[in-house]
């Protein structure tokens, strides 16, 4: 005969056995995964610290540590997509420093943890060289305006009849002051205002359309004067980044590093 010492180990056994079996199957996070902390997304089930007991499936147990056993295979994460960006805006203002802007937007939100969205508009530094009539923008006398070389990538090369334009020219300045607001930006396109640098020599392009109704001029290249006279410009873009340069000489290429590059707005 099986003593009564056996016979209740064996009872417990076979009753652990099949309460593990009924909570297997019972609970988890099928079809109750919540955003953010739910206290009422929980459930009666195995933790992922193996503990039975009150569990949840929302996505702040990641954090509180107190999920089901599978969160992660029921309520996988699912990152933030966004499109494409939009075309650049065209300048906010006509004829003066202004701003374009391009957004792009939300197609999935984020879920279960994943990554967040990331921002959805840039803004850039510009500059229209038409009024809102389609005429030539006024040049008064003033600062040179001017932005990262990679602008003058994308500005168009011939006119509307395919005739080239033309290709301008580059003018050499020794850098003498900048204010300090030109390395504390830290939007995208401003990052080139940090290559700014006093004492360096920098070349900047002057090229259509800033070029002045093709005077073989850009406002404030320092056209006519000598290489004493203290000359200002502006970064576009940051207003408050700006300082002085002496002119060098005029060049047909710009022969700087690009970080030392720029072109005339």
């Amino acid at each position: 005969m099986m003593r009564p010492s056996v016979r209740f180990a064996c009872w417990l056994l076979v009753l652990v056995s099949t309460l593990e079996k009924n909570h297997l199957v019972t609970g988890g996070c099928s079809g109750k995964c919540c955003q953010g902390r739910d206290l009422g997304c929980l459930t009666t089930d195995w933790r992922m610290d193996r503990v039975f007991g009150k569990c949840f499936c929302d996505e702040g147990c990641i954090r509180t540590k107190d999920c089901c056993f599978d969160y992660f295979t029921e309520c996988p994460a699912q990152d933030c997509s966004v499109s494409d960006w939009s075309y650049w805006s065209g300048c906010a203002v006509h004829c003066q420093p202004s701003v374009r802007v391009r957004v792009r937007h939300v197609g999935q939100q984020p879920r279960n943890s994943g990554e967040a969205c990331p921002n959805l508009e840039q803004r850039a530094g510009c500059m229209e060289f038409r009024d809102r009539q389609g005429s030539h923008c006024a040049h008064n006398a003033g600062p040179a305006f001017i932005t990262s070389v990679e602008f003058g990538k994308r500005r168009p090369k011939h006119d509307s009849y395919g005739i080239p334009l033309n290709p301008g020219f580059c003018i050499e300045f020794t850098l003498e002051s900048r204010t300090p607001y030109c390395t504390v930006e830290n939007r995208p396109h401003t990052h080139w205002m940090r290559y700014i640098t006093e004492g360096f020599k920098v070349c900047v392009a002057c090229e259509p359309p800033a070029m002045r109704n093709n005077s073989s001029s850009c406002q404030g290249d320092g056209d006519g004067s000598d290489k004493e006279t203290v000359l200002h410009w502006q970064a576009v873009g940051n207003p408050r980044c700006s300082g002085t340069w002496k002119r060098i000489q005029k060049t047909r290429h710009c022969n700087c590093p690009p970080q030392h590059s720029f072109v005339f707005i």
